[in-house]
């Protein structure tokens, strides 16, 4: 660990996702600063529990700075434990829950339960969306792109087949990709497999130097990841994407969670919710 990175630790009695997703966005929030991080999950026994606090405390003796915890226990008894560590405790559950119950008047689930799977049928048609997504990667199976609910155009290294993912893992939406190539962009047609489904397709483009940068750490020194080529490629699709009014947007300064939203947003679709 380097000696200005301060320790931050999340932790669960289930998977910690929660902990890791909300301690992720919570640290994002502090730029300047860095950050070691540590995921525990299944802290479910007293046992566990005071390992781990043991090992924070060792921490904070080791580095001399106040390690931060990010806390979804949902287990009081457990929690105590973990709280008695020197350590920063934040519990999301602890703060924000009570002032739930006592808004809707009732108890709030049992300690497991923002990650159970309430309706399979749910559950299975987001598996199918994954499938789909990696079985209609890169221009793949274009018969079947009816199915689709997204299809994500733009050059090779643009960022599609990540997004495509991501919209089938956390939203369920059955997302394929087709990537423009060289010959595509020689008309002034949208190309053949994709013609048909204009009001399903999305655009994504990004800045020359980051698609130079890319590409060369795929193929270096070629043709595919020259200036020139990738200066034409971005210039024609982005040409294509204003001449059939398709909605696009750069890629180069988002994350993929980034891109998944401006999606959702343009386009009206909808999360698939689990429960």
């Amino acid at each position: 660990m380097a000696d200005d990175a301060r320790q931050v630790y999340f932790l669960s009695n289930g998977t910690a996702i929660t902990a890791e997703t909300l301690g992720l966005s919570l640290l994002a929030q502090f730029p300047g600063h860095q950050f070691q991080t540590r995921t525990i999950p299944f802290v479910d026994t007293f046992d566990k529990a005071s390992t781990v606090r043991d090992e924070i405390d060792q921490c904070m003796a080791d580095s001399g700075q106040l390690p931060i915890v990010i806390c979804t226990m949902g287990d009081a008894d457990l929690m105590k434990i973990i709280s008695q560590s020197k350590a920063l405790v934040i519990d999301p559950f602890g703060d924000f829950l009570p002032r739930l119950e006592k808004a809707l008047a009732a108890e709030h689930h049992q300690p497991g339960q923002s990650h159970r799977i309430i309706n399979p049928s749910v559950y299975e048609s987001r598996i199918d969306a994954i499938d789909y997504a990696m079985l209609h990667d890169d221009g793949g199976r274009t018969r079947t792109y009816p199915e689709a609910d997204i299809i994500l155009i733009g050059v090779s290294r643009s960022g599609k087949t990540p997004s495509c993912l991501y919209l089938a893992l956390q939203f369920g939406l059955k997302a394929a990709n087709y990537p423009i190539t060289e010959e595509d962009m020689e008309g002034d047609a949208l190309p053949a497999p994709i013609r048909a489904h204009r009001d399903r397709l999305y655009g994504l483009t990004t800045d020359l130097n980051r698609l130079v940068n890319m590409r060369q750490a795929r193929r270096p020194n070629s043709r595919y990841s020259s200036i020139d080529q990738c200066r034409y490629e971005l210039k024609a699709v982005e040409d294509m994407f204003l001449r059939h009014d398709i909605a696009y947007i750069n890629t180069a300064q988002m994350s993929v969670e980034e891109i998944a939203a401006h999606i959702i947003r343009d386009t009206g679709l909808h999360r698939i919710e689990l429960q």
